[in-house]
C-alpha cells in the first residue's frame, strides 16, 4: 500500500510541475507580446512591415513549455525534491501536446528546427533611394508617354467623320456675276458662302472691307479685327502666309518650306474671311462707295502659282491667268509688298531671288544640283571650282543670313556626306556696296559679323559694285581707299541678288492714277495710313508698298490758318505752341524735332522780333522734313501697321454700328458723311522700335533699343537659341511652331536633309 501512495503521489507532482510550468509560460508570453506591442507601435509602417516579415512563427505548445520552465527556474524558488520513489515504481511519461515535436519541427526553436522563411507577396522594391526613385521615374514617364500615346490616338480617331452636304443654297448672282464697271467685267457682289450659315448671312449687311497681299502686314490685320464687324474678302496670288525671316534656313534644309506656311483660308476662318486667288491689277475709286471697284486678273488654270519676276527662281511651273473681275469694296487694304529693285544691273534674269516659297525651293535644288555635279569624277578641277563658288549680291540681313546658312550646311553635312574634297573648294562670297554688312544694324554688330565671316572664311568684297551677271561668273567694280575703280570678275555657280526694294505693279498703278504720289519706292501715306490723294478714310497702304508723307511744306498755309488767332501771319511763342502740338498729333514722325520748344522758337527768329514769319517756319518745316527718316521696309513694321489698322477699324465699326442703331435713318448720313472719322476716333500711328535679330553662322546677333552696351550684342550658341525663340513666338499658329521646333530638333539629331524634291 505504501509504495502505491508514493507512486500516486509522485504522478500528482509530476503533474501539478507541468501545469505550473504551462501557466508560466502563457505568462511569458503573455508579457512578451505586451513588450512587442510597446515597441511595435513605436516604428514607422515601413519598420513594421519589415519586422513583421522577419517574425518567426508562432511557438508551440512545447516551446512554451520550456520557456515556461526556465521563467520557473528564474523567477520562483527551488522546490524541494521529490521523495525517491520505490523501485518498482514506473516512470511518469511526458504528455504530448499538439503540434510538439521532439526532433524540432515548424516551432523546434532550440530543439534544434529553424524558423520559417517570411512569406512575401509581389517583387520587393530596391532598398536604395535612389534605384527606388529611378524605378518611380521610369515607370511614370512610361504610364505618361502610354497615356498620351492613347489620347491622341483616340482624338486622331474621333477625327475620321462622314460629311453629308446637301441643298446648300447660294445666291444666283454668285455663280453668275454680272458684267459692269467701266471695262464691263463680272462684278463679285456676292459669295458662294454667303448664305452658308446664320454667321455668313449676317456679314452682308456690313461693309465690305477688301484686303489685297497675304504678308505680314494682312495677317495682322486678319488677326487683330473683331468677328461680326466687317464682311471681309482676301485677294492674293497665294493661298498661305510665308515666314519670310527663316527662308534663308529653308534654302540649305535646316527647315522645311512647309514649316513656314500658314494657308490664309485658316487664318481668316475667324472673321469668315472669302478667299479669291488672283492679282490685283487696277483700282477704281470714288466718293461713291457703291461705285468702288477693285480690278484683279483671277486664276483660271494653273499646273502651280508663282510670283513673277523672280528670274530662274520658279522654273517647270506654268500659270494661266484667265479674265478680269470686278470686287467691290467700301474700304481697301493694299499689302502687295514690293518686288527686288534691279538698279539696272544687266543679266539679273541669271540671278536668284529670296522673297517667296519658289524662290527657296529653286535655290535649294540649284545648291544640291551644283554639289552632286561637283562629286562626279567627271566634273573638271576648273568646273567644280566654279560649281561650288556661291555670290551673294547684297550684305544686308537676307544677303547675310543666306551666306552663312551655306557655310553651315558646308562645314557640317556637306563634310560629313559628301568628299571632303569639295568642302575643301567651297567658297561663299559676299559682294557689299557699302564699306561694311548689315550696315544698318550699330556698329558693333556691323564688326562683329564681320569678324564671324573671316573666322569662317566667308569672303566679304566691300565697297563693291555689281556691273553684270552672267551664266558663269559675276563682274563688279571694286573701289580702293585712293578712290581708284578695278573691274574683277568671280567664277559663279550660284548668284543671289538681294539689294533693295522697288514698286510692285499693282503700287507702280495706284500711284500713276493718284495725284501728288512722287514717291520711287512706295505708295505715300498719311499718319493714319490712308493713301494721299484718295476718297478720304476708302484706301489704305501698310508695309513696304506704303511710306509716310513727311512733306510738312504742303501743309503749311493749313497749320499757320489753324493756329494764327489774330490773323498776322506771324506765330507768337504762344501760337507756335499750338503749332507744335497739331504738327506732332499729324506728323509723329516729327515729334522729336518739336520737344525743346523755346529753343526752336529762338533758332528760327532769325530777326528777334519775338515772332515767326512764314518764310522762318517755312524753313523751319523744310529742315525737320530733310531729317525726318523713313521707317524700314522690315516685316515689324509691317506688323505693327497691321495691327493698328485693325484696332482702328473695329473702333470705326463700332462707331457706325452705334450710329445706324441710334441714329434716325434720315440722320445717319450727316452724321456718318465724308468727315474725317478716323481723326476723331484713332490716334495717327507711331512705330515702336522693338530692335532688329540677325543669324551669323552658328550665331546670332540682337541690336535692341536699349542703352550701350545692352542695346548690341552678338554671341555664339546661346544667341542662336535667343534667336530661335524669338521666331517660335512670332509664328503665326501652333501648327507652324511645332513644326519649326521639330525642324531644328532633326537637325540636331540627324543632320539637315540633303534631298533634292
Amino acid at each position: 500500500m505504501l509504495p502505491s501512495m508514493h507512486a500516486t503521489s509522485a504522478r500528482i507532482g509530476s503533474r501539478a510541475l507541468q501545469g505550473g510550468a504551462v501557466l508560466a509560460a502563457s505568462s511569458t508570453s503573455r508579457q512578451l507580446a505586451s513588450l512587442a506591442i510597446l515597441r511595435h507601435a513605436s516604428f514607422s509602417s515601413r519598420q513594421r512591415a519589415s519586422l513583421s516579415s522577419r517574425r518567426p512563427a508562432a511557438l508551440s505548445q512545447s516551446q512554451l513549455l520550456i520557456a515556461g520552465k526556465r521563467f520557473a527556474s528564474v523567477n520562483t524558488p527551488t522546490p524541494p525534491p521529490p521523495p525517491s520513489p520505490p523501485s518498482n515504481a514506473q516512470p511518469v511519461q511526458p504528455v504530448a501536446f499538439p503540434g510538439a515535436s521532439s526532433s524540432g519541427g515548424a516551432g523546434g526553436g532550440e530543439m534544434g528546427g529553424k524558423p520559417p522563411r517570411p512569406r512575401t507577396r509581389g517583387i520587393p522594391l530596391p532598398r536604395t533611394p535612389i534605384i527606388r526613385y529611378a524605378v518611380y521615374t521610369i515607370g511614370s514617364a512610361v504610364f505618361g508617354v502610354t497615356v498620351v500615346i492613347v489620347g491622341l490616338l483616340g482624338y486622331d480617331a474621333m477625327t475620321y467623320r462622314e460629311a453629308h452636304v446637301k441643298g446648300i443654297p447660294t445666291k444666283p448672282l454668285a455663280l453668275h456675276p454680272k458684267p459692269g464697271g467701266p471695262k464691263n467685267l463680272p462684278i463679285v457682289t456676292d459669295q458662294v458662302d454667303d448664305l452658308e450659315d446664320d454667321a455668313h448671312k449676317s456679314l452682308c449687311t456690313k461693309e465690305r472691307l477688301v484686303i489685297v497681299g497675304g504678308g505680314w502686314a494682312a495677317v495682322a490685320v486678319l488677326q487683330g479685327l473683331e468677328p461680326g464687324r466687317y464682311n471681309v474678302t482676301i485677294v492674293s496670288p497665294s493661298n498661305f502666309f510665308l515666314f519670310t525671316p527663316l527662308l534663308p534656313s529653308a534654302v540649305v534644309g535646316t527647315v522645311e518650306p512647309r514649316s513656314l506656311v500658314e494657308p490664309l483660308r485658316k487664318i481668316g476662318a475667324r472673321v469668315k474671311s472669302h478667299f479669291i486667288l488672283g492679282t490685283a491689277v487696277d483700282v477704281v475709286m470714288s466718293d461713291d462707295p457703291s461705285k468702288r471697284l477693285l480690278e484683279v486678273s483671277v486664276i483660271k488654270d494653273a499646273d502651280g502659282v508663282g510670283d513673277e519676276g523672280s528670274g530662274q527662281a520658279f522654273q517647270g511651273r506654268t500659270e494661266t491667268k484667265g479674265k478680269h473681275v470686278y470686287v467691290p469694296y467700301d474700304k481697301l487694304i493694299v499689302a502687295v509688298g514690293s518686288i527686288t529693285s534691279t538698279h539696272g544691273v544687266p543679266g539679273l534674269e541669271n540671278c536668284f531671288h529670296l522673297k517667296t516659297i519658289q524662290d527657296g525651293r529653286a535655290v535649294r535644288s540649284r545648291i544640291m544640283d551644283n554639289l552632286e555635279i561637283a562629286a562626279l569624277p567627271t566634273t573638271t578641277p576648273e568646273e567644280r571650282k566654279r560649281l561650288l563658288s556661291f555670290v551673294v549680291c547684297g550684305g544686308g540681313p537676307t544677303g547675310v543670313e543666306t551666306a552663312s546658312e551655306i557655310h553651315d550646311m558646308m562645314s557640317e553635312d556637306v563634310l560629313e556626306y559628301f568628299p571632303k574634297l569639295l568642302r575643301a573648294e567651297a567658297q561663299v562670297h559676299v559682294i557689299q556696296s557699302r564699306e561694311h554688312i548689315l550696315n544698318t544694324y550699330s556698329e558693333k554688330i556691323s564688326k562683329y559679323a564681320e569678324s564671324k565671316f573671316l573666322h569662317d572664311e566667308v569672303d566679304v568684297i566691300t565697297n563693291a559694285r555689281v556691273k553684270r551677271v552672267e551664266p558663269d561668273k559675276v563682274i563688279y567694280t571694286l573701289k580702293d581707299e585712293q578712290g581708284n575703280v578695278t573691274e574683277k570678275e568671280l567664277p559663279s555657280g550660284f548668284t543671289l541678288w538681294s539689294t533693295g526694294i522697288a514698286m510692285s505693279p499693282f503700287i507702280r498703278r495706284l500711284t500713276e492714277i493718284l495725284p501728288n504720289q512722287s514717291h520711287l519706292k512706295a505708295v505715300q501715306v498719311d499718319s493714319h495710313l490712308r493713301v494721299s490723294g484718295a476718297p478720304l478714310g476708302s484706301v489704305y497702304a501698310l508695309g513696304d508698298a506704303c511710306t509716310i508723307d513727311n512733306r510738312l511744306i504742303e501743309h503749311l498755309y493749313e497749320f499757320v490758318d489753324n493756329c494764327d488767332t489774330d490773323h498776322t501771319n506771324a506765330l507768337t511763342f504762344s501760337e507756335f505752341e499750338e503749332l507744335a502740338k497739331t504738327v506732332r498729333k499729324k506728323y509723329p514722325l516729327a515729334s522729336k524735332h518739336f520737344e525743346k520748344l523755346r529753343d526752336t522758337f529762338d533758332r528760327y527768329d532769325k530777326d528777334k522780333d519775338g515772332t515767326l514769319s512764314l518764310n522762318e517756319i517755312a524753313d523751319m518745316f523744310m529742315e525737320t522734313s530733310s531729317k525726318m527718316t523713313a521707317l524700314p521696309a522690315t516685316a515689324q513694321v509691317a506688323s505693327q501697321q497691321g495691327k493698328y489698322l485693325a484696332r482702328k477699324l473695329n473702333k470705326l465699326a463700332r462707331v457706325r454700328d452705334a450710329a445706324i442703331r441710334d441714329v434716325p435713318q434720315e440722320e445717319q448720313k450727316k452724321s456718318l458723311g465724308p468727315r474725317d472719322l478716323d481723326e476723331a476716333v484713332y490716334r495717327p500711328f507711331t512705330y515702336r522700335n522693338l530692335g532688329s535679330l540677325a543669324y551669323i553662322g552658328n550665331a546670332a546677333a540682337f541690336d535692341l533699343p536699349l542703352p550701350e552696351p545692352l542695346g548690341s550684342f552678338a554671341g555664339g550658341l546661346a544667341a542662336m537659341y535667343a534667336w530661335r525663340s524669338f521666331y517660335l513666338s512670332e509664328q503665326v499658329s501652333m501648327r507652324t511652331r511645332a513644326l519649326l521646333m521639330m525642324d531644328w530638333i532633326k537637325r540636331g539629331i540627324w543632320g539637315r536633309d540633303l534631298s533634292r524634291i
